[in-house]
């Protein structure tokens, strides 16, 4: 592992160096690849700084052991040993966690999708909170959202809504919400007290760029249509909403969100790359995904990963056995509580496969 943490060191600085030439600086692209380079290297780099301190700190205690007489020193060098090695320990776990491989999109902006599942409108009112949750989510993190489709029932809830989140790392820390959602809760609807049980489904795609995908403009019907919904007399008397087929796959991306055909077009590509790129990753990486099923489960949009108990004003997720009694915490999105667990158990057994 230090072996090659020394050639992370050289590259760290040799970066640092080209950075300074303006030869560099002029050329953006360039200069942007460097920076981001420097990004991924320095959480590594400042670590085995840090532990490379730690041990020259054990070495010099270690002379003074050896070498000193004097009764306060020596408790003072003793000290200074425990304290490297438990530097150096915590240290060793952090730089195992860094070096872990990294999943290529975790820097992705990310396409969602929420779906109203079993349960009628009760699902549909669900699928509204969840929205809401990954919104407020989006907001305590800095990023910006993007409503791409958006189809609402009468009583307030959604059929299904589809939405882009812009943020550095979105696709690292969302990733974990692909999967099945369950709530249990008495609806308002409900004269006699019972408990009803819902679902909805939300999908993760992580945003490909058009080099990602190579799209063929002949392979794409677009048709327009007239927009439904709130948004005023315009909506209704234009056709701006734009729902492109990708002939080969059969594959439907559509929006009507903006008021222009043009803009709601460009959305509607974003979804149909994000779509096309997930089946190609999907088909490039089966074999590794099947070899090394993760305990968090398969990211399957049918496989259950969490319950929303109302009565009880607790959230499980069953993929690592979490429970918390902070419902409307995490509603409010507090989903931190929960997505930091996650990818603690997936660094976890990362780990024990690499050992």
């Amino acid at each position: 592992m230090f072996e090659n943490l020394e050639d992370v060191k050289h590259r760290y600085e040799e970066i640092v160096e080209n950075l300074t030439i303006p030869e560099v600086v002029s050329d953006i692209a360039k200069y942007r690849k460097l920076i981001r380079e420097q990004g991924e290297l320095e959480p590594v780099y400042r670590a085995y700084l840090a532990f490379r301190r730690a041990e020259a700190s054990e070495t010099d205690a270690l002379t003074l052991l050896s070498r000193e007489k004097d009764p306060e020193l020596l408790e003072l060098a003793k000290e200074e040993l425990s304290e490297a090695k438990a530097q150096q320990a915590a240290l060793t776990q952090e730089l195992r966690l860094l070096l872990l491989p990294k999943d290529e999109n975790d820097e992705r902006n990310i396409v969602m999708e929420i779906r109203g599942g079993a349960g009628g409108e009760e699902a549909a009112l669900f699928a509204a909170s969840l929205y809401r949750m990954y919104q407020s989510y989006a907001d305590r993190r800095g990023w910006r959202t993007e409503l791409v489709s958006f189809n609402e029932t009468g009583l307030g809830g959604l059929k299904e809504v589809v939405f882009i989140v812009n943020g550095t790392g979105a696709f690292s820390r969302l990733k974990y919400e692909s999967g099945v959602h369950r709530v249990q809760r008495v609806p308002e609807t409900e004269s006699g007290g019972r408990i009803h049980t819902s679902t909805a489904t939300v999908s993760v795609m992580p945003e490909a760029e058009e080099v990602d995908v190579e799209i063929n403009p002949a392979d794409v019907r677009m048709e327009v249509f007239r927009a439904s919904g709130a948004g005023g007399q315009h909506i209704n008397k234009t056709s701006s909403a734009v729902r492109l087929i990708h002939v080969p796959t059969g594959l439907v991306a559509e929006c009507q969100e903006e008021r222009s055909q043009l803009q709601n077009r460009e959305k509607a590509m974003r979804l149909l790359r994000a779509r096309l790129y997930e089946i190609e990753y999907t088909r490039k990486h089966e074999a590794e995904a099947q070899e090394k099923r993760s305990q968090l489960g398969t990211g399957d949009r049918s496989e259950k990963i969490r319950t929303y108990n109302f009565p009880q004003g607790r959230v499980t997720d069953h993929r690592i056995k979490l429970t918390l009694y902070s419902i409307e915490q995490v509603l409010n999105g507090d989903l931190d509580l929960l997505i930091d667990p996650l990818i603690t158990a997936d660094q976890a057994e990362k780990l024990s496969r690499s050992q």
